[in-house]
């Protein structure tokens, strides 16, 4: 086996999310920064929360609301032209 072909392990990895130290792990780097992780993921927590800045939500239940699926099935009702 080449020596100097796998890269360094440390067992005692740090996991910090917002600063603190959540966990340890083994991995081939000393210290890690991570954004989300399951203390705080809405999956393992039970919070579920829906964040829709844009407003995308409201925008397709506006468009889709009422009449709009009525039009099409009036148009589908209209009698076909015979194409030969």
């Amino acid at each position: 086996m080449k020596k100097e072909l796998h890269p360094k392990w440390y067992a005692d990895c740090k996991v910090n999310f917002r600063g603190q130290t959540v966990m340890t792990v083994g991995a081939t780097v000393p210290e890690m920064n991570v954004e989300i992780w399951s203390g705080s993921h809405p999956f393992f927590t039970g919070q579920k929360t829906f964040v829709d800045a844009l407003g995308r939500v409201e925008r397709f239940q506006k468009k889709f609301a009422g009449e709009y699926f009525k039009k099409d099935a009036k148009a589908s009702k209209a009698p076909a032209s015979d194409k030969k």
